[in-house]
């Protein structure tokens, strides 16, 4: 019945995506159609339309995951995603659509008249849209494979599949329509079963799901672990295993499992009596109802520098995102870029309500997650657990498409931003070349999503708006801002805070993470290297004052004055 639902509800969001992209298809013929959709979106519709492209796999899957495994900490995250919207009200919006540039290379080469810094720019939008990208792909697999036990690879193709036909057939005015309308099919998708399942847990007379110690499994639970893990378990339980533990096979035999440190091998299948504490992946912090619901209250090495640096890397990261900067050049003018931005929090808001829910409940219904590390799961198995049946399964079908509007949305701003991006730099502009771009766009996390494992959506997200943070934020704020900026200063500052920002994003991807305060930087770096970027960029440009461009002013009183009054 699941599997059902499932199908049919992915075949009906991708059937009104399809006939959605039809409709941008045949207006789509010129360069500006393609990348900007001849800057005729109004307010409303492009506000709709940025909501579903920023609503990715981190937004719906990997927010109930984190609030299930960290609890309170997390709910920082997306108020800072939405925060990061009021500096773009006030810094950019109105500023960058008047520069009249389709990309942020165009606006950087246009102010500060460097080919060179053009190019640095170009490499920050392609590794910020490929880290933003593989969270999108790899999403659409593990829902896959969760739901309907498909290989991953389906998920990927379905997403890569759908989100070329709309790219390359019809550019900025299909996505424009795709996005929008995705944007209030997630809103529901999560709207709808979570008052649905709060319903249910009253009924259910299940107990707080904040305890007093940590989650416990309320019935016998069998546990099938896919990967080799490594574990803490809180309190001795008696487990029937097969498979193998701590390097030992079992064929079902039952053990006593101690508290500590244990490893997990492949395919290994554990059942758990009732009342049994649930065992955390290591990587997991074993946290009771109190922890769980203090900020910094689990007591993790270095929590504080790590959440606020975390916090920044959102907030700035957001006014730099690519693809999100380029839907604000679809605006008719500067005005209507800014009242596009100040309804944009309004919009979040309305999704942003219901991810604690899922989470709270995912420790009571849904707690082996926190054994497997699968936390990304928790909005998909919540009202299988809670629902089983009929109901459950159409709740299920609904939550899928909202999971898959958030990868196709997310993944066509994302291509869309790389390939524009590229197609303005090759040699012969056209719709040639953004077809290329858009190819390579979504090679590169194909290439890379069977290398590096499983990754959590909302981490793979964060890596992404760290290198937004350290690179492009502060130069759309310097260059916006600030006369004083030289090519020189900009190009330190990006290489600087771009290049670190990259390679601790590369290093997470493919070797983690460890202990000590190298490897909390490693995980969080923005704290550190968004102010260095910052003070590369106005201290070189200061060095370099003399180089400032000549143009300077013009270009100011252009990003400044009101649009009817035209810079001399």
């Amino acid at each position: 019945m699941t599997a059902t639902a499932v199908a049919a509800a992915l075949t009906a969001l991708l059937l009104m995506t399809a006939v959605l992209g039809l409709y941008g298809r045949r207006s789509s013929r010129t360069t500006s159609d393609l990348l900007v959709a001849s800057r005729g979106v109004a307010p409303w519709w492009n506000a709709s339309a940025i909501g579903g492209e920023y609503i990715s796999a981190a937004a719906f899957l990997g927010a109930a995951g984190l609030v299930l495994a960290y609890g309170a900490d997390m709910l920082w995250l997306p108020i800072a995603a939405t925060a990061g919207y009021v500096l773009l009200v006030a810094f950019v919006t109105a500023p960058l659509r008047r520069s009249g540039a389709y990309t942020v290379p165009d606006f950087t080469e246009w102010r500060l008249g460097s080919p060179t810094v053009r190019w640095i720019v170009t490499g920050c939008v392609c590794f910020i849209g490929w880290f933003y990208l593989l969270p999108q792909f790899q999403g659409a697999g593990v829902t896959l494979r969760v739901l309907t036990g498909a290989p991953v690879w389906a998920g990927w193709a379905v997403v890569v599949a759908i989100t070329l036909f709309l790219v390359v057939s019809g550019g900025m005015r299909s996505i424009t329509a795709v996005q929008a309308v995705q944007f209030w099919v997630k809103v529901a998708a999560v709207a709808v079963p979570a008052v649905a399942l709060l319903g249910m847990w009253h009924m259910d007379g299940r107990p707080d799901p904040l305890g007093d110690g940590p989650p416990r499994f309320e019935h016998t639970t069998r546990v099938h672990v896919r990967t080799d893990i490594a574990v803490t378990v809180p309190a001795a339980a008696t487990v029937t295993v097969q498979g193998h533990v701590d390097g030992v096979h079992h064929d079902g035999d039952a053990m006593t499992l101690p508290a500590g440190r244990h490893t997990i091998g492949r395919e290994t299948e554990m059942v758990f009596p009732e009342g049994a504490a649930v065992p955390h992946t290591e990587r997991l912090p074993v946290q009771d109802g109190e922890s769980w619901t203090t900020p910094f209250g689990r007591g993790e090495e270095h929590g504080v520098f790590r959440t606020y640096s975390a916090l920044l890397g959102v907030l700035l990261g957001t006014m730099g995102l690519p693809h999100i900067l380029m839907r604000f050049y679809t605006s008719t003018c500067g005005s209507a870029a800014r009242r596009t931005a100040a309804l944009v929090p309004m919009l979040l808001s309305l999704f942003y309500v219901f991810p604690a829910l899922y989470g709270t409940l995912g420790r009571l219904y849904a707690p082996e997650l926190l054994m497997t590390g699968d936390t990304d799961a928790t909005i998909l198995l919540l009202p299988q657990r809670m629902l089983p049946g009929t109901a459950g399964a159409l709740l299920t079908g609904l939550i899928t498409a909202g999971a898959f509007a958030a990868f196709i949305s997310t993944s066509c701003g994302l291509v869309m931003a790389i390939a524009g991006t590229i197609s303005q730099c090759a040699r012969r502009r056209g719709v040639t070349a953004f077809r290329a771009g858009a190819g390579l766009a979504v090679g590169v996390p194909l290439v890379l999503l069977p290398r590096i494992g499983p990754q959590s959506a909302a981490g793979l997200v964060t890596m992404a708006l760290c290198v937004s943070a350290c690179s492009l934020s502060p130069l759309l704020v310097l260059g916006i801002w600030w006369r004083g900026l030289t090519a020189a200063g900009a190009g330190a500052g990006l290489l600087l805070g771009g290049g670190l920002a990259v390679t601790a994003g590369v290093l997470r991807l493919f070797q983690g993470t460890g202990t000590g305060w190298g490897a909390t930087v490693l995980a969080e770096p923005a704290m550190i290297v968004a102010p260095a970027a910052l003070t590369a960029m106005v201290a070189v440009s200061l060095l370099t004052r003399r180089r400032v461009p000549r143009h300077t002013d013009r270009v100011l009183a252009r990003l400044h004055l009101p649009e009817d009054m035209p810079a001399r």
